[in-house]
């Protein structure tokens, strides 16, 4: 049976194959895993990639045991922006993380079941986002070093289950954070004052929702409008989440901006993900340290009056533009 590889499928084959470090090597190998075709004659080609997946994990977590004093609960930020998955117990925090991102993520069915924090990039059009599955907290029960986690992530979402007392686990979810000095904000990561170390950019994710009425949600999203963004999600049918992937990337504040050789199509698969605001020569010194003094001008396609237009290294991108840079 022919394998039939997608396009989407053979840009990850060739970010694997132009990797130059680990992490860079399993983003593209989950990408694959996720992108190839589900039949009889891919099955040896998605044994390889999980044989490699397995080879990397392992050659890192040697690396990690081997270096002095490693903290299990600091996660080296990768990809676009880092979500941290956070919330009481059992509410299926491991379960978005497996549907996701594809990462080995323990589910059960019983409480505590992750005990230290589990990375796993979601990557959708060729932008990832890392989430991160940290350890359960109660109000009698707060992991060592999770604190730190969620302080280091660019977005906390609480995750609650939509069958039982969504007011319940919120109140109690944001109230334990609060006393430990962490404020949550349904606002992009960009508006929040620097200065203000004890907010963060954050939503609710409310999961299970393929299991409860659908008016309890409502209900409940409607009496958090003014405090926090409710995201109702099911890690079992898929329902929910590309709303979700959109409001993370809303709340990082990042652009996707595509660039092209001249007499060349742009690799739309691979996108450079800047901070909102990003100008031409903050894309060029992406490509290459020493590219905004070489370049003499760029042509953009996108947000400008016609197709191609010739713009200055200084002029703001906009999310989805293409860049052609001349030297």
């Amino acid at each position: 049976m022919p394998a039939n590889l997608s396009p989407e499928y053979e840009r990850a084959d060739r970010r694997f194959r132009e990797a130059h470090t680990d992490a860079e090597r399993i983003a593209a190998l989950l990408e694959m895993l996720s992108t190839i075709p589900k039949h009889k004659g891919t099955e040896k080609m998605q044994a390889d990639i999980k044989r490699r997946l397995s080879h990397l994990r392992r050659e890192q977590q040697t690396a990690a045991s081997q270096s002095k004093g490693p903290d299990p609960f600091h996660i080296p930020k990768s990809g676009a922006g880092q979500v941290a998955l956070a919330g009481p117990p059992n509410t299926g925090k491991s379960a978005l993380l497996a549907a996701t991102t594809h990462a080995p993520a323990r589910v059960a069915d019983y409480p505590f079941t992750t005990t230290v924090p589990q990375p796993g990039m979601w990557i959708r059009e060729g932008v990832p986002i890392e989430l991160i599955d940290t350890p359960a907290y109660t109000p009698d029960h707060l992991p060592t070093g999770l604190l730190g986690a969620l302080r280091n992530a660019d977005i906390i979402c609480l995750v609650v289950d939509a069958a039982d007392s969504v007011p319940d686990q919120v109140e109690s979810s944001l109230a334990q954070l609060h006393e430990r000095g962490l404020v949550l904000r349904s606002v992009p990561r960009n508006v929040i004052d620097p200065h203000e170390s004890n907010q963060r950019s954050g939503l609710v994710v409310v999961n299970k929702v393929d299991g409860a009425r659908a008016e309890d949600v409502q209900a409940a999203r409607e009496l958090y409008a003014a405090t926090i963004e409710l995201i109702p999600v099911s890690a079992q049918t898929g329902q929910g989440l590309d709303a979700w992937f959109g409001r993370l990337w809303d709340l990082l504040a990042m652009i996707r901006v595509y660039a092209k050789q001249p007499g060349h199509s742009p690799d739309l698969g691979r996108p450079f993900t800047l901070p909102a605001g990003a100008t031409v020569a903050e894309l060029a010194r992406h490509i290459h340290r020493g590219l905004p003094d070489t370049m003499k001008f760029a042509r953009l396609w996108g947000h400008t009056r016609f197709a191609g237009q010739q713009v200055h290294k200084t002029e703001v991108l906009q999310d989805g533009d293409t860049v052609e840079i001349h030297e």
